[in-house]
């Protein structure tokens, strides 16, 4: 078979683009999410390219896969795809995609108001509220998040001697504050910040051993995490969160968010009842909670972060993928640059 189709939802969450294919996605082998996402990246990977990165996509392409419940109590999963990889989670993506769901139709969830998901991390379990057929916010409680690292530092030709935490809320995230050599996001261009982002993952994958406790597939950073000053009086800090080689997130990153709460508390800056108001690059706002301490299986402190957010269904759309055709499975700029060749790269 030469000729793929895939129907898919457009959106966004809180001005991050997500692309939710609801018909054409494959089936995959294994039991649970986590099993499912390897089978994917070892078999369909292609599917990801195809649709995340040109001629389909863009650089900062973000979307999910839609699938049946693999547990009893979940309504309905999902796989994350982005430009970036295929990730364990992605917080903006679940927002869009259980807002998508529910206009939509595709789902009749089990408790009016409440809808709970399979994810590779896991299971995250949200509220949402309707207006007039749409949905106005979801507050989904994320996967343990924990503090992994405290007080590392590299050295990034750019700035100099850089101090930073890593924490994981979905994803690992290198998260660099405001210091010496590092006054703020606000002082420096997006394409600086993407640029000394992709270096940090580079410098910190190269330099730390970086693994989930519970699950040793989820290991090494594909994100960083540039913090400052927040642009509203009414906001308690803001990011810019890089994904990969090319992917500035819009919105705050709910998994980001997620990992930024657990850093917060974890350090003693969040109480157990407050709330973390994360603004985006663009200003977009998610409200992140502590709902819950935890511990996981090794004694690892964590806790159980919400995330609540807006999105917006923008149009649907169908795409073709004809392996007869150039570029049928996508392509980056980044790839016909260095040392990769173009046969290489798009083959």
């Amino acid at each position: 078979m030469t000729r793929h189709t895939f129907i898919c939802i457009e959106g966004h969450t809180e001005g991050m683009p997500v692309r939710m294919v609801v018909d054409g996605a494959p089936e995959l082998d294994g039991a649970s999410m986590s099993e499912k996402r390897q089978s994917f990246l070892a078999e369909h990977d292609w599917i990801r390219r195809a649709l995340m990165l040109e001629p389909r996509g863009h650089s900062h392409m973000s979307g999910t896969l839609f699938y049946p419940p693999v547990s009893a109590e979940a309504d309905f999963s999902l796989l994350f795809i982005e430009t970036s990889g295929c990730l364990p989670m992605c917080g903006h993506a679940t927002l869009g995609s259980i807002t998508f769901a529910l206009e939509a139709g595709l789902v009749q969830p089990k408790t009016p108001g409440q809808v709970v998901v399979d994810v590779p991390a896991g299971q995250v379990s949200a509220r949402y509220t309707m207006e007039s057929g749409k949905v106005a916010s979801v507050h989904f409680t994320n996967v343990p998040s924990f503090l992994l690292y405290r007080d590392l530092s590299v050295h990034l030709p750019a700035l100099g001697e850089l101090r930073f935490d890593i924490a994981y809320g979905g994803n690992f995230y290198p998260i660099i504050e405001p210091q010496p050599n590092y006054p703020g996001c606000e002082h420096f261009s997006p394409q600086q910040l993407l640029d000394w982002g992709r270096s940090i993952q580079e410098l910190v994958n190269r330099q730390f051993d970086v693994v989930h406790p519970e699950d040793a597939s989820i290991r090494g950073v594909r994100h960083c995490m540039w913090s400052g000053q927040p642009l509203a009086a009414s906001s308690d800090g803001r990011s810019v969160v890089i994904a990969g080689d090319s992917l500035i997130d819009r919105s705050p990153c709910g998994t980001g968010t997620s990992a930024r709460v657990a850093q917060r508390f974890a350090r003693g800056l969040l109480a157990r009842d407050g709330v973390f108001r994360h603004e985006s690059l663009i200003g977009s706002r998610f409200a992140g909670r502590v709902e819950e301490v935890v511990e996981l299986a090794d004694g690892t402190p964590a806790i159980r972060p919400s995330v609540e957010g807006r999105a917006f269904i923008t149009g649907r759309a169908e795409y073709y993928v004809d392996r007869t055709q150039p570029y049928w499975n996508g392509f980056s700029l980044n790839e016909f640059t260095g040392n990769r060749s173009q046969k290489e790269s798009v083959k």
